[in-house]
């Protein structure tokens, strides 16, 4: 055996590529250890997600549902009240009057009541 066979049966190339492999990852960083790093912070978020939400009872169940539900009826609410006022134009008028004359502070603590709830949930 000649001395590139001694080379290649040795360690030498597994070393020359390893030292490639460290360098080369400064610059770009190895692609199956991103995606283990990745999959690794997946598996502990979903474990974390599992331990606050699973398992829970029917009245905390109930009470989440209780919480999605403001947006989706102001929401739907606003819609319904066009359709409303295209079916009904004097009914509504008569329910807009009647709106009128609820007073200022009222719609004042209305709006506090809401921008605040609304307010913590995006801050949250």
């Amino acid at each position: 055996m000649g001395w590139l066979g001694k080379i290649l049966t040795g360690g030498a190339v597994e070393a020359v590529v390893n030292g490639v492999e460290r360098v080369g990852g400064v610059f770009k960083p190895n692609a199956e250890k991103s995606a283990q790093r990745a999959a690794t912070r997946y598996i502990a978020a979903q474990g974390a997600y599992q331990a606050e939400f699973g398992g829970k009872g029917w009245f905390n169940s109930l009470v989440d549902g209780l919480n999605r539900l403001p947006r989706p009826v102001l929401a739907l609410g606003t819609v319904l009240l066009f359709v409303y006022a295209m079916q009904d134009p004097i009914g509504f008028a008569e329910r807009m009057a009647g709106l009128n004359t609820i007073p200022d502070q009222l719609w004042w603590l209305l709006g506090a009541i809401v921008s605040f709830y609304f307010g913590a949930r995006e801050l949250h």
